[in-house]
């Protein structure tokens, strides 16, 4: 099991457990953290919207269309923006870090 940093919409730091079989969203929303995901990681909301380092951005699987659409439509994109119920997390993402959008 790996880490993942994620700052939450106070701005503060939560050292999460990774784990293989869930996608980021259950992670989060496992831990706590005020992720909504209301549609329960079928990628058709956008209440699971992350901001992803930079450093790590680039290292992912690229966003699909449905994504691409829902977190343009979310009033709160940016490059990095990304659905965290569409990334399984996977011994590649230790030291991830993330930030929670603001809600919708």
């Amino acid at each position: 099991m790996g880490k993942i940093i994620a700052i939450d919409r106070d701005g503060i730091a939560h050292e999460l457990q990774g784990q293989h079989g869930l996608n980021l969203m259950e992670i989060l929303r496992d831990a706590g953290l005020a992720v909504e995901a209301i549609c329960g990681g079928q990628c058709i909301c956008s209440t699971c919207h992350v901001y992803i380092d930079p450093e790590w951005a680039d290292g992912l699987p690229p966003r699909g269309d449905a994504e691409q659409v829902l977190v343009e439509d979310s009033g709160h994109y940016q490059a990095n923006s990304r659905l965290s119920c569409q990334l399984e997390y996977n011994d590649e993402m230790d030291g991830l870090r993330l930030v929670l959008a603001p809600e919708y």
